[in-house]
Order: C-alpha cells, then structure tokens, then sequence
C-alpha cells in the first residue's frame, strides 16, 4: 500500500511541484492550500507524512504541527517543514513544536524526496524480539510504538521515539551528536547537529519529571549523550 502524504502548501505551483516529485515515487499523494483545509483532511484521513509550509493563511503551520503532536491518532505521522524562513531562531522553533525535519526554500526535488525517504524510515516500527524495554520506569513497547513513564502515555514524533529506542537499546553507551545523526537521520542527508539537541530537549521534557536534572537521558559533557541502566 503507497505511503499517504499530505502537502500544506498555500503556494499552488509550489503545492503541485511537490506533488509531481513525490508521486513519481509512487506515494499517495493529497494537497491542502490552507490550514482549514488541511485539518478537514486530518480528520478524514490518517497520514504518514504531511509537508507544512510555516506561513499560511488562517491557520498556520506550527499551530498545525501542535495540533498532529497533541492527537494520538497521528503519533505516527511525520512532519517536514518546508518553508522560506531560514534563521537558526525559525528551524529550533519548528523541531520544538514537534516537526521530524526542516528544509528550506529554494530547495531541490531530488533533496525533499531524500529527506521524505529518511523520515519514512524512521515511521517504521522497531523489529526485534525484545518488543518491550525497561529502564526504572520507563517502557518502551516497539510493537506498539508506546512509551510509558509511571504507567503515563508519553506522546512522541517518529524521531523521538527512534532516538529514544536507539539510546535505551544501547545503555551506558555514550553516543555524539555526529553518531546519533547517522543512526537516527541516516547518512544520506545533511542535517544541523544542533537538531539532536533539539530532540533531545523534547524527550526530556516529556519523559523526564525534572528536565534539567535527568533521571534516563544522560549528558556527558563535550562527549555525548547516553541513556543510564
């Protein structure tokens, strides 16, 4: 079955090229010219990937990638940003709100399909014969593709949960950023290094009781990161 993507993009011709790249890949392939729309095809339609432009008219995109987080139909669903703002302000804040990647405008259609193949990857569900680890109180069920703290739903984005994975599998084993980049987002596409941290900062946010003093997500300081167990 075609993976579904949804593309949110209020500029037509823009829409329609992306559409035209990614169905030569033989996705299923839906467009929204705006964030009413959008949310209407949301409701209608499980995806597996939706392409969010930031600056759309009525609804704009990091509210529509807040509302994709917060809905657990969609804890699957990836999220690529695809917009002109290029500050390093604009990119951290769109990670934050929970987007799998980020790529600027102009970009070229061999980068985006790249990008869409990496986070699709890392939508796939873990396969292993262990299907539930356990650290204290944390569980991770890979059949599932759940996260518990305390007997708590945790809420994560693919990327999340594939960092997650990738760490607890491997306790006590201190990765760099550089490491987690190629295991997690893959050798194929350039990524900012920043972005671990980003994710990181998310995960800690949502798994940890104090943040800034981390039970599961360990900082060793210019080395890396490594999950205690």
């Amino acid at each position: 079955m075609s993976k579904k993507i949804l593309i949110v993009e209020d500029e037509k011709e823009i829409a329609e090229l992306i559409a035209y790249s990614l169905k030569k890949e033989k996705y299923d392939v839906s467009i929204a010219l705006d964030g009413e729309t959008a949310l209407k095809k949301l409701r209608e339609t499980v995806y597996d990937l939706v392409i969010l432009d930031l600056m759309l008219p009525g609804i704009q995109g990091l509210e529509i990638c807040k509302i994709i987080r917060n809905n657990s139909k969609m804890q699957k669903t990836g999220i690529i940003i695809v917009t002109a703002k290029s500050e390093e302000f604009d990119k951290i804040t769109g990670l934050e709100t929970g987007a799998d990647d980020y790529i600027t405008k102009p970009f070229s259609p061999r980068e985006l399909i790249a990008r869409v193949k990496a986070v699709m990857r890392r939508t796939l569900p873990a396969v292993s014969n262990n299907q539930i680890i356990k650290i204290k109180d944390l569980i991770i069920d890979k059949e599932k593709y759940l996260v518990t703290v305390k007997g708590q739903p945790k809420r994560l984005s693919a990327t999340e949960f594939k960092l997650l994975l990738y760490l607890a599998e491997r306790p006590n084993k201190i990765f760099s950023r550089d490491h987690l980049l190629d295991a997690v987002w893959g050798q194929d596409i350039y990524v900012d290094p920043r972005t671990v941290d980003v994710h990181i900062r998310r995960l800690r946010l949502k798994i940890e009781d104090y943040p800034d003093n981390p039970e599961y997500i360990k900082t060793l300081r210019g080395i890396g990161y490594y999950i205690e167990g």
